[in-house]
């Protein structure tokens, strides 16, 4: 149990996606303009990478690797599938992002239409990629390690995305210089974000 908090905690505070990695980073700035959208994108990066990790865990780990497919008896045991990883986890991450893309616009439609093109691009988004790709990278012992990593990552994230709106809704009422304005401070808060989330890299846990 107590690897599996090691797991989330690292992932949202010490490996988070946006301040270690720099990924997602489109979506990040371009829907946190207010915290209602920036909220309704968050949780839905944490449902994606909440379900898409631990399926491509499954499906990395029983099919596409080296002998992954022994059980399957002893034919199988010499096929390596793993030239197909980048097309199975992509596919997998599509299928999670419609289900999610479906589920908002038939029970928020207010948020499905300020959250627009960004919504179905939660596939592209190199954030969700990444989590499946840093789970088969760092060869997780078993699904629940996959699910506590993938669900903290997007933990991570939805503090990220939701804590830049706040301050982006509160800039709005300071005195910024005008070359600054916009994405110009946005740029200058991130990575003072950045900086701050570093602290966390001397937490031993």
């Amino acid at each position: 149990m107590e690897g599996l908090v090691n797991i989330f905690v690292r992932s949202v505070f010490i490996d988070n996606m946006v301040f270690a990695y720099f990924l997602g980073m489109c979506s990040y700035l371009a829907v946190s303009r207010t915290v209602s959208t920036a909220n309704g994108l968050g949780i839905a990066v944490v449902f994606v990478l909440g379900i898409t990790v631990p399926v491509n865990y499954l499906i990395e780990n029983y099919f596409l690797s080296a002998g992954a497919m022994a059980w399957l008896g002893e034919g199988f045991a010499a096929i390596d599938l793993s030239f197909l990883s980048f097309i199975m986890f992509i596919a997998v991450i599509a299928s999670m992002v419609q289900l999610v893309e479906m589920i908002v616009e038939k029970f928020a439609p207010a948020l499905y239409s300020s959250l627009g093109i960004f919504l179905p691009l939660i596939a592209v988004n190199c954030a969700i990629l990444g989590g499946s790709l840093f789970m088969q990278e760092r060869e997780y012992a078993n699904i629940a390690e996959a699910t506590s990593f993938g669900l903290g990552s997007g933990v991570g994230f939805y503090l990220a995305i939701v804590g830049i709106a706040a301050i982006r809704e509160k800039i709005r009422y300071s005195n910024v210089p005008g070359p600054l304005r916009g994405l110009g401070i946005t740029f200058i808060v991130t990575g003072l974000m950045g900086i701050a989330f570093m602290s966390f890299m001397g937490i031993k846990l």
